[in-house]
């Protein structure tokens, strides 16, 4: 049955508030949950950027829920360092935790001052982070000189059993590619034939685990509310890779989402005050096979969201 979690956005919300909503998704019937982190807001309008890893602490000791978060080693992380994060989370929390490791953005990575790498590059970097966590996840010590150098380093609390991990992708040549060394696959929504297209590039491939999806959608009781709360909040979101992966600053963002039409956000954000077409959005997700959605209700206030999918949404989709 597939699982269906809260996404917590640190860019938009402060973390007291986030943790309460995570707390009150677990309340209203979500399985699980998931968390972005960032160093920075995609839109000054965001407002936030809580600091991920201290926050998941406090969200698994305050639910039940298991919990993922979406990192990206290799610059502004070292990857010895997340090995001991994710060993640390899923020691104390066995079985709740799991990590989705991707190439980052140059607007959380550029704050190290470092050359943003080409895309090729960040490639060839986050297989070596990959390679130097799982060794570390496994006790064994390590020293690596590459892209990343590591040296004699050693994690002394782990887990009984590794945690998941998972690729992160949202085109279908890096759903091939995750396929070489993932876990399990996340992505975000997509007109429906692409993400078909990843699926089964990434399973042609070889590609094994769970399938993980992330939806943006908007919902207020009124059309009108919904729609404003996309476009204040997520319309800095709407630019395909590589614009969304090489802007350096929120102020970016907002300068070139200025000017984005309504049509284009909803293309990436599901916007209804009709909760049955949420209904039907989520269904045709089903049918590609995706294992967890983890839905994001792109608004600030996320109460009468989690209030009214908990009770409207999820029985249904259960149901069918």
């Amino acid at each position: 049955m597939t699982v269906f979690g809260f996404h917590a956005s640190h860019e938009q919300i402060h973390p007291r508030a986030l943790l309460d909503a995570a707390i009150h998704a677990e309340r209203v019937g979500f399985d699980a949950g998931m968390c972005s982190d960032h160093f920075s807001p995609w839109s000054a309008r965001q407002g936030q950027s809580g600091f991920a890893w201290s926050w998941l602490g406090s969200a698994l000791q305050a639910t039940t829920l298991p919990f993922g978060v979406v990192n990206a080693p290799g610059q502004r992380y070292h990857p010895a360092i997340i090995a001991q994060a994710i060993g640390t989370l899923a020691a104390m929390y066995p079985g709740r935790f799991w990590a989705a490791l991707g190439t980052g953005e140059a607007s959380n990575e550029h704050i190290t001052g470092d050359r943003w790498p080409r895309k090729d590059v960040r490639n060839a970097r986050l297989r070596e982070c990959v390679e130097v966590i799982r060794a570390l996840l496994a006790g064994e010590e390590v020293s690596h000189d590459g892209l990343v150098r590591v040296d004699r380093a050693r994690l002394w609390t782990r887990p009984e059993q590794p945690p998941a991990l998972i690729g992160a992708a949202v085109s279908v040549a890096t759903a091939r590619w995750c396929a070489e060394w993932a876990d399990g696959l996340i992505t975000v929504n997509a007109p429906l034939p692409h993400l078909r297209r990843m699926v089964d590039a990434y399973r042609d491939a070889g590609g094994r685990g769970p399938l993980h999806l992330q939806v943006h959608v908007s919902w207020a009781p009124e059309q009108a509310e919904a729609e404003r709360i996309a476009y204040d909040q997520w319309r800095s979101n709407v630019f395909p890779p590589p614009v969304c992966w090489d802007l350096e600053t929120a102020e970016h963002f907002d300068a070139v989402s200025a000017d984005v039409p309504m049509a284009t956000v909803e293309r990436v954000v599901n916007v209804s005050a009709d909760l049955g077409r949420h209904v039907g959005w989520l269904e045709e997700y089903l049918a590609l096979g995706f294992d967890q959605i983890a839905l994001h209700h792109v608004g600030r206030e996320q109460r009468a969201f989690l209030d009214a999918f908990g009770t409207e949404v999820l029985p249904k989709l259960r149901a069918r």
